[in-house]
């Protein structure tokens, strides 16, 4: 993959615009963009993964100490 390539810049309206070359596209329609001492980076925006990745997890079979045992009741607390 190339990790350079030469491009134009041209105008869209108000807006300035780039092509994307095919070797440099980005997964889905969305992306964010950020300037960073004086360079543009385009970031994809990623959506379902994290729904994806937790329906693909295993149910969690620890069971979790009482941490909260030794705490007066939230309804007894005076502020």
């Amino acid at each position: 993959m190339h990790t350079e390539k030469h491009i134009r810049l041209f105008r869209n309206g108000r807006n300035q615009a780039l092509r994307i070359p095919k070797e440099f596209e980005l997964e889905g329609n969305e992306a964010t963009i950020r300037q960073d001492k004086g360079r543009l980076i385009i970031e994809p925006i990623r959506k379902g993964r994290l729904i994806h990745l937790l329906s693909s997890m295993e149910p969690i079979a620890d069971i979790f100490p009482n941490i909260d045992k030794d705490l007066i009741a939230l309804d007894e607390v005076e502020i």
